[in-house]
Order: C-alpha cells, then structure tokens, then sequence
C-alpha cells in the first residue's frame, strides 16, 4: 500500500520535467509573443508559467498532509452493501477503530453470519427495512454521524446487448438507491454537522466500452454528489465522493463464472438483428476481454479503506479521493481535461 503513492509521485515528477521541458523549449517564441501583446517583460511570463505548473503538480503529487482528527468516541457511521467487498470491510474497519457502526446487509443470511463475527457496538439489519432506522432504533437518532452509500451492483455489455431492465436494475441500487438513503438520513446528519460519503467509481468521471449501466449509474451519483455539497455548505456538512479504480481482484465482483453467465445471459436476450449484424466472433472477442479483467486490478482493499476513513475523521475532507492505480488516475486526468479528440485516439 506504502509503495503506491510512490509510484505515482515519481510517474507525475517525471511528466512534469518533460512539459517543463516542452514549456521552456518549444513555446518560448509563443510565450514572449503572448508577453508583448499584454504589456510584460518577456522573460517573466515563461518563468511564471513553469511556477505555476511546478506548484500544480507539488499540489497533485505531495502525499497527504495531516488536516486535523475528529474524535471518535460517540460517534456513529451507517455503511450500506455490506454482504462483501468494500462494505463488509468497511464495517469491520470503523467497528475496530471505535464507531458504532449500523451495516446494512441484503441477505438475511449475511445478517446472521455478520452477528455471529462482531460485538455489540456493531448493528446489522437487512436493507429492506434500512430506511425506517430512524423509526425504529433511538440510538441511530442520538449518535449518526456519517452515511457511507457503499451498496452497488455491476454488469457490462454493449449498449445493444443491454436490456432497458438491466440500465434501471443498475440504476436502482447505484444511484437511486444512493438518494434514498441520503435522502432518509440527512436531517441527522444536518443536526449533526457530520459526513456523507458515497462511493461512486473512476467510471462516474469518464466512459468505457461494456461498461454503460454502471457508468450512467456512477455519473447520477458524481452529479447528486456535487448538489448535495453546495447544498449542505450552509449547514458544515462535509459531503465527499471516493472513485476507486480497479478493485476487481480484491473485491470478487467480477468472476469467470460472472462473465460466462451474463454472456449467456446478453447473447440469449439480444434481438436476432443484433446478433446477425454484430455476429458471435464479436460477440465472444468482447466477452473474452471481460473474462481477462477477472484477474486484473489491485490485490488489497486498504486504499479506499484508508480514503473513506479520511473523508469521515478529518476536520478538513477533501471533495473527491481516487484510490486507484497511477494508470488509471493518469487516464482519468486525460480524459477529463484533455479534448475528447485526443482521449478517444488515445485510448479507443
């Protein structure tokens, strides 16, 4: 976990000598000319330029500063999707470091297993009746201090493929069901001057190919997000999102036993026209890519344990934390920032 921030400062340090480079060789002339027109000395705007970029990158590429620590004693945190993955783990986390923690579980199996492992400052209800805490448990009134919306789902296919059933049962979990809880937990947390944090993904800031269901669902909850920040200023709640990148290995929410049931699944349900103009050679090149992402991605789940502890404890949250490998954060800047002419010969 230590050696990844590493690797991304010196991935940074590296592109910003070779655009310094470009920025002091190959744009002097364009640089002096701008100078001239607004009425400064020529050699000031170069050097305010390479300033400026160097302190950029100082800003993306210095580890994390300490920004102060909430106490922890009191305090509350409601974490959804916490059958497996990122919520299972994060119930366990927040329960070792002092909270006390509501995990909302699916399965009423999971229910069970789940009390049998934690103790008695750890409260675990299936989500069918997560919304009606408040109702029904005077502690969560008294205590909340943070909701993390961790419960999600996933699938991929191409847009063709992809049943109108299949964009809204993505949607339903990932974004609606974000705002639900949000949405029904708020008022405490207003009163509470405390946190929401909900997990969103490196797909809810750029698009990929299969990929859309997911991507549409993590984009409504970057946007509702960003409202809800502007919103809940006035009141000093600090609302921030977590974009972690490949998990997929860590987390198990991809499998080959995955891939070849929703292959079945797509082929089966697709339209005759689609599967005669698309053809099964296509078809089967896409799902083969999908089964070589099984094994793909980062091996431990502390980088967005570690974020979302940050997003909950600070005094000073940060509006976005991207946990993820320096590939994918350096794409995600590309494809955010750069035009999408240059993105997409870039990376499709």
């Amino acid at each position: 976990m230590a050696a990844l921030p590493m690797v991304r400062v010196a991935l940074l340090l590296a592109f910003s000598v070779f655009l310094t480079l470009v920025l002091g060789f190959g744009l002097p002339s364009v640089l002096n000319l701008f100078a001239r027109c607004c009425g400064f000395p020529e050699a000031s705007v170069t050097e305010s330029i390479v300033l400026l970029y160097a302190l950029f990158v100082l800003y993306v590429a210095m580890p994390r500063l300490p920004r102060g620590t909430l106490k922890v004693a009191g305090k509350a945190v409601l974490v959804t999707g916490c059958d497996t993955g990122f919520g299972l783990a994060l119930a366990k986390h927040f329960h070792k470091l002092g909270f006390m923690v509501f995990a909302g579980c699916l399965f009423k199996v999971m229910v069970q297993l789940f009390l049998q492992l934690i103790s008695k400052h750890i409260y675990c209800w299936s989500e069918a009746i997560i919304l009606h805490f408040t109702h029904l448990f005077s502690k969560i009134v008294e205590c909340l201090w943070a909701v993390v919306n961790n419960a999600g789902i996933s699938t991929f296919g191409e847009v063709e493929f992809t049943t109108m059933d299949t964009y809204k049962q993505v949607s339903e979990v990932n974004l609606w069901g974000t705002i639900r809880v949000t949405k029904a937990f708020l008022p405490l947390i207003r009163r509470a001057k405390g946190r929401v944090v909900n997990i969103a993904s490196m797909y809810g800031r750029m698009g990929n190919a299969l990929r859309s269901p997911y991507c549409v669902s993590k984009y409504g909850v970057e946007a509702f997000s960003d409202c809800l920040r502007y919103e809940m200023k006035v009141w000093n709640v600090k609302v921030s999102v977590i974009e972690p990148g490949n998990f997929i290995v860590a987390t198990g929410i991809l499998t080959r036993d995955i891939v070849t049931t929703t292959a079945e699944k797509l082929w089966k349900e697709a339209p005759p026209g689609v599967q005669e103009d698309y053809g099964k050679a296509h078809f089967e090149q896409y799902m083969a890519l999908m089964r070589s992402y099984c094994n793909s991605g980062q091996r431990e789940i502390e980088p967005v344990l570690d974020d979302v502890t940050d997003a909950i404890t600070s005094k000073r949250p940060y509006k976005r934390y991207n946990p993820m490998e320096p590939h994918w954060w350096i794409r995600m800047q590309i494809m955010t920032h750069l035009p999408a002419a240059i993105s997409d010969r870039l990376y499709f």
